[in-house]
C-alpha cells in the first residue's frame, strides 16, 4: 500500500503543480503521522473522507472547507480590484488539506486560531 500511496502523492503534487522538493517534504512528514497517512490511504482507496482523525478538533474536511473559503474570499476580493494570484483545482485543494493537516500537528494552535478567526465573504460587511 505504500507505494501506491507515494505514487498517488506524486500525482497529486504534479497535477498541483509542486515540485519534487514539496513531494519529498510531504511524502517524509506523511510518513511520520500515523493519523494524517490513515486518512490519506482510505481517500485514496475510496475517494471518500474517513474523518476519524481530528487535530484540534479539526478533521481534514474542516480544513479542506477553510481552504475554500479562502478561495472564495479571494476571488471576491479580485472583483474587487484585488488580484488573485494562484489558481486552485481540486487536487491542490485536497492536497493542500493534506499538507496543512500534517502542519498542524506541529503547530496546531496556531492553525485552530486561523481557522476561527479567518473566514470566508459569505455573510454582510466582511470586507
Amino acid at each position: 500500500m505504500e507505494e501506491r500511496a507515494y505514487q498517488w502523492a506524486q500525482a497529486l503534487c504534479s497535477c498541483a503543480g509542486e515540485d519534487t522538493d514539496f513531494l519529498r517534504e510531504f511524502w517524509q512528514t506523511l510518513l511520520q503521522s500515523e493519523g494524517v497517512y490513515r486518512e490519506f490511504v482510505h481517500y485514496l482507496e475510496h475517494e471518500a473522507f474517513l474523518c476519524d482523525y481530528k487535530v484540534a478538533g479539526c478533521s481534514v474536511v474542516d480544513i479542506m472547507v477553510w481552504q475554500i473559503d479562502h478561495f472564495k474570499a479571494n476571488l471576491d476580493l479580485s472583483h474587487r480590484g484585488t488580484a488573485y494570484a494562484g489558481g486552485q483545482n481540486g487536487d491542490r485543494m485536497l492536497l493542500l488539506a493534506f499538507d496543512t493537516m500534517l502542519k498542524m500537528e506541529r503547530d496546531p494552535e496556531r492553525y485552530a486560531a486561523q481557522m476561527r478567526s479567518e473566514t470566508g465573504t459569505d455573510y454582510p460587511d466582511k470586507y
